[in-house]
């Protein structure tokens, strides 16, 4: 009798099951599901409470493309920062969650960016929607179905992960996938391809009922995945109505005016009537506004969308705001490229054209060789290694970046040839004349591991990581980490890393190099204005008379251009307009090395100090604080070899002491 009744009752599930599988997708909105169960908590929200679409009306399409009753299979959306796109990628996780489920795959540029968002984000909007809170298996059930990067609810799975992880990427066939922040995500993850077209492979098996949604501040023209997505797409734009004379137009950055230094003044001004509008009537034009394609996209079933900053509602940022961010970020390139990004939403073109070489070498200035202008206030170098020479730029650096050139040395010999490294030891070890009499030594050599690398290595070990740095270049843009590291490349057998082991460095060097050509092109004070007191921009290069024309030739030699890939997308490529480039690439490594002793990161305060302090020999000793004087000897090992113990010790701490202070 209980067998027959269980039997019963299975079969009934069973039947639920099927009709349940039967049933076709809701005809409800994502917007329409968010305004009725969608509550935001404090912790996750400056505007805690039940969702509204009405507070940011310009969502409203894009969610509802996202719904099942749309024939859109992709979203993109290229916005600017904090414009509600996220809160609307978890509406739609919470609607699918409630009315639509199915397997989901939600990436962020990192895992640990994923494990956040969960905690911050996803955990929130399950607790604090009463839609939700039973639907979502609980944490630290026996079956583990809620865990940080998994939840699993009734008909389906959401699956949160890195686009640094390819594990994370494969792990799962997906109906719906969000793609947020795509700008931020690597090249290629762990090696194994473009994260986006990974993710992406995930839902081809759901054919027309897929759903993906990418979204992403951009970064730099060329580059930009964000960009390249919304230009395939019909690329539409909301429109707003005047409020004097009804014409219909999308919002752009040259309309918004106010005197120069007083933002508080800041009105838009109707493209068509010219009249002046005033923050108070954005909220209704938001209200009548809509988005109006201006392309034919590639794929029919690809809506793309952008937005400003400008849209942002009453109460967010503001147009004052904006011109008080523009004005402040004037004379800065990397200040202006952030406003372009986050305020506009659009994206940054890097200046990439060389400088002409003769204008430099007119421009070169008098010093004594073989010492270390005023402003220099400590020194590093790079070396690139060719097959029959080292050379090695030697390069003064002082507050804002500021540079000068101060050695250029051509060791004879190659990675072959033992003398040659003996002549690269003797460079480590030497000193430098400063301004103020004191003498000065190389804080950190980066040297190039492209060619003989077991050779650079085997010298770096020698030397030792405090005094050089063995550097690989790879050819992207990496503005927020240029140089990344170290890793140990020096293990035992059984993969222990050696206590004096080489630790390699990765430079984006199309970064430093296209800070180099726009520090080439700062504008210099006249003779006149120098002499009335006028100072050199931050980052000014400084060039000495005695270099030649081949060298300088070779500093600019390279050019960023744009190139078509095989899939037909464009990408930036620094190409070289010459065979020799040796001048260009000793300049990156050197400001590698000057990134890795840390002098991007100091504060003011440390700057303040070393100028006032520099005539003084104490100065000399805490601008060597990261890295010890190097040993005058033909060889370095003899240094390390020979030293008692307890001297060693006591260098020891008091590197530790000083680099605590330079921190």
């Amino acid at each position: 009798m209980e067998e027959s009744l269980f039997r019963f009752e299975g079969v009934d599930e069973l039947k639920s099951s099927w009709r349940e599988g039967l049933r076709p997708d809701p005809f409800m909105t994502v917007s329409g599901w968010a305004d009725r169960h969608r509550m935001l908590a404090a912790r996750a929200s400056a505007e805690p409470g039940r969702y509204r679409t009405s507070r940011t009306p310009y969502m409203r399409e894009i969610m509802d493309a996202l719904s099942p009753g749309s024939p859109v299979q992709r979203v993109v959306f290229m916005k600017a920062a904090q414009v509600g796109a996220t809160e609307a990628g978890n509406n739609w996780i919470g609607f699918i969650i409630h009315q639509a489920p199915g397997p989901m795959l939600a990436v962020q540029p990192t895992v640990e960016l994923a494990k956040r968002n969960s905690r911050h984000r996803i955990d929130p909007l399950i607790e604090e929607s009463p839609a939700l809170r039973d639907r979502v298996k609980p944490a630290r059930s026996r079956d583990a179905g809620n865990t940080m990067l998994s939840k699993e609810f009734n008909g389906g799975i959401l699956i949160m992960t890195g686009a640094n992880s390819a594990v994370g990427l494969r792990s799962t066939p997906a109906r719906y996938i969000f793609l947020d922040e795509v700008d931020a995500y690597p090249a290629s993850a762990d090696d194994e391809g473009d994260p986006v077209a990974l993710a992406e492979a995930r839902s081809l098996t759901f054919s027309h009922r897929r759903k993906v949604f990418l979204a992403s501040t951009p970064t730099i023209r060329g580059l930009s995945r964000i960009e390249r997505e919304y230009e395939a797409s019909d690329q539409r734009r909301y429109h707003v109505p005047c409020p004097k004379c009804g014409v219909m137009q999308w919002l752009k950055f040259e309309r918004l005016r106010w005197d120069k230094g007083r933002p508080e003044t800041a009105c838009y001004h109707c493209e068509a009537c010219e009249a002046p509008i005033g923050e108070h009537s954005k909220t209704a034009m938001l209200q009548e506004g809509e988005w109006r394609a201006s392309a034919i996209a590639a794929d029919p079933a690809t809506a793309g969308f952008h937005l400003s900053a400008l849209y942002s509602p009453a109460g967010w940022l503001s147009w004052q705001a904006i011109a008080r961010a523009f004005e402040a970020a004037q004379g800065s390139d990397e200040s202006l490229k952030a406003f372009r990004n986050t305020v506009l939403g659009e994206t940054w073109v890097e200046t990439g054209e060389a400088p002409d070489w003769q204008r430099l070498h007119d421009r070169r200035e008098q010093w004594q060789a073989g010492s270390v202008p005023a402003g220099g206030l400590f020194l590093t170098a790079g070396a690139d290694i060719q097959k029959d020479r080292i050379e090695v730029d030697v390069w003064a650096w002082g507050r804002g970046l500021e540079s000068w050139l101060v050695e250029h040395v051509v060791l004879d010999g190659g990675p072959g040839d033992e003398a040659c490294w003996r002549a690269l030891d003797q460079v480590l070890g030497r000193s430098w004349q400063s301004a103020s009499g004191n003498t000065m030594r190389i804080l950190r050599l980066a040297i190039d591991t492209g060619y003989e690398a077991p050779a650079v290595y085997a010298w770096a070990r020698r030397a030792g990581s405090v005094h050089v740095a063995p550097v690989k270049g790879v050819e992207n843009f990496n503005r927020a980490s240029p140089v990344t590291g170290p890793t140990f490349v020096d293990a035992t057998s059984h993969g222990k890393r050696l206590r004096r082991g080489a630790k390699l460095w990765t430079v984006a060097g199309s970064t430093f190099k296209a800070e180099t050509y726009r520090f080439l092109r700062l504008p210099r004070p006249t003779d006149e204005e120098l002499e009335a007191g006028a100072r050199h921009a931050a980052g000014t290069v400084h060039l000495p008379s005695w270099i030649d024309s081949e060298w300088c030739k070779q500093f600019v030699a390279e050019q960023l251009v744009t190139v078509r890939t095989r899939r037909g997308f464009s990408r930036l490529e620094w190409q070289k307009l010459r065979e020799r480039n040796e001048a260009l690439d000793c300049r990156v490594y050197a400001r590698a090395a000057a990134w890795i002793i840390g002098a991007d990161r100091w504060p003011e305060s440390t700057w303040r100090d070393l100028e006032a302090q520099f005539g003084k020999n104490v100065a000399v000793l805490r601008l060597t604080a990261t890295a010890a004087p190097a040993p005058p000897l033909a060889s370095a090992s003899n240094n390390q070899n020979t030293r008692p113990q307890k001297r060693q010790s006591w260098l020891r701490t008091r590197r530790v002491r000083l680099s605590r202070w330079l921190e």
